[in-house]
């Protein structure tokens, strides 16, 4: 019969100045015996620019339909830019998520950090909706 074994993780983040992007950080995971394992990397979004640019096309766009509505445009027009801004959106969340996977949660499996897995999924479920 398997023995179980319970894991209690603290995931602390360290940052020379305070920023995440392309900075070298710690984290400090507890393992089952309390024996507290360190673990240095470099944390970086290779797309920052680009979901950037998107970001401020969709918010653009946004704003157009804003507009749309103020001018009392047609409603199915109205409802077809709305699909348009929500697609764009949800092409920015897949960037985001693939650079996520790329570093985050690859670092995540390797050092055995359970609680950026459990945050992954619980944003997926509300990215989702």
């Amino acid at each position: 019969m398997a023995e179980e074994h319970t894991h209690e993780h603290h995931h602390l983040h360290a940052y020379a100045d305070g920023d995440s992007l392309g900075k070298t950080h710690t984290h400090t995971i507890i393992d089952e015996n309390g024996v507290e394992h360190t673990y240095t990397h470099t944390h970086s979004h290779e797309q920052t620019k680009a979901v950037i640019n998107r970001m401020n096309r969709a918010i653009g766009h946004m704003e157009s339909v804003k507009r749309m509505v103020e001018d009392g445009r047609d409603c199915s027009e109205i409802l077809i830019q709305i699909a348009a801004v929500r697609s764009a959106i949800n092409n920015i969340g897949k960037i985001i998520l693939e650079d996520h996977i790329s570093h985050t949660v690859v670092d995540a499996v390797t050092t055995g950090d359970q609680d950026v897995l459990d945050d992954l999924k619980d944003a997926i479920n509300k990215f989702i909706k």
